[in-house]
């Protein structure tokens, strides 16, 4: 296994929509595991080291003493609560930068694990915030993304 570098904004490849994973991803899931245990953070998307594939791999409790490691291939979300909350949201991509971001409260999603299962689980809490997260980097969309024009162009003057 290894620590990968992880891509920081404005880096293109992180604002690139990725491709379905059709190909064995077992020991990059791991490589993307480690790093992200090592940056120290929750969630990692595979554009967020460079590779645009369908891929993020996510452990919402391993700082509080839990592992509970997860990869989701091919993930897509089957539905949204209508009820949102906002809250705090880093990223590593985006270093020392904390935003408020809205969130649907709980997600709904299917994904392949790295066996080929398909797995269908409803998120909630904090593990709904980081997949939702997570899901928008597949799709080339950042926190920032989710800001209004004052508040984004603040943002990027603090990560310039």
């Amino acid at each position: 296994m290894a620590v990968l570098p992880i891509l920081r904004w404005p880096d293109p490849r992180l604002m690139t929509i990725c491709s379905p994973v059709a190909e064995d991803v077992s020991v990059l899931a791991a490589d993307m595991l480690e790093t992200m245990y090592a940056a120290p953070g929750r969630g990692l998307a595979a554009p967020q080291i460079g590779v645009l594939r369908r891929l993020f791999v996510m452990d919402c409790t391993w700082k509080e003493g839990i592992y509970a490691p997860q990869v989701l291939v091919n993930p897509e979300i089957l539905w949204r609560s209508a009820e949102t909350v906002i809250g705090p949201e880093g990223c590593l991509s985006l270093p020392g930068l904390t935003t408020q971001i809205m969130r649907s409260k709980a997600v709904q999603m299917r994904w392949s694990d790295l066996n080929g299962a398909v797995n269908e689980q409803t998120f909630t809490g904090f593990a709904a915030i980081c997949v939702q997260h997570e899901f928008d980097h597949l799709n080339g969309v950042l926190t920032l993304d989710h800001l209004d024009p004052a508040t984004r162009a603040d943002a990027e003057r603090a990560l310039a």
